[in-house]
């Protein structure tokens, strides 16, 4: 193997690896307890959740794999705080979390390591020649670093 190749199969294990933690936890939280907030005056489980949804889906075109299969979860999850919109049910997010995780993984599976080093739809063709740390590895790497601090937040719900 290739260096390249060693550091995106380190980081997707790693991503694999958080999404069974947090899947776990997440197995092990009633929909009651999801409703509390982590601490006083923070964010409830279930905006954690749907927050981890949205992020996860905003992966698909971010990363040119295609649409989002759940835009709508944008406004509640990602513009606006906690209880400023009415969440979807919780049963309904659990659903979401794991078929997005698993179309995600369906493409993570099919990229090469060259692939993995190449830009973002984010980026234009001009800023990536100057800049090409802009990469979708570099994007795997800051959303997988997103998902752990999450994963520590349901954490402290058991």
């Amino acid at each position: 193997m290739t260096n390249s190749e060693l550091a995106v199969k380190a980081v997707i294990d790693t991503w694999n690896q958080t999404i069974a933690r947090f899947d776990s936890i997440l197995d092990k939280l009633t929909d009651e307890q999801l409703e509390n907030e982590v601490a006083p005056g923070k964010n409830r489980g279930v905006y954690i959740l749907g927050h981890m949804v949205a992020v996860h889906d905003r992966l698909m075109p971010l990363l040119g794999f295609g649409p989002q299969s759940y835009p709508e979860l944008d406004e509640v999850f990602l513009t606006s705080p906690d209880k400023a919109k009415a969440t979807p049910p919780i049963a309904t997010l659990r659903t979401q979390w794991k078929e997005v995780n698993a179309n995600l993984a369906k493409y993570y599976a099919q990229l090469s390591a060259d692939d993995w080093f190449g830009k973002h739809t984010a980026v234009t063709a001009d800023d990536f020649a100057k800049e090409p740390h802009r990469n979708k590895f570099n994007v795997l790497v800051s959303r997988t670093n997103h998902l752990s601090y999450h994963f520590g937040q349901l954490i402290l719900m058991k």
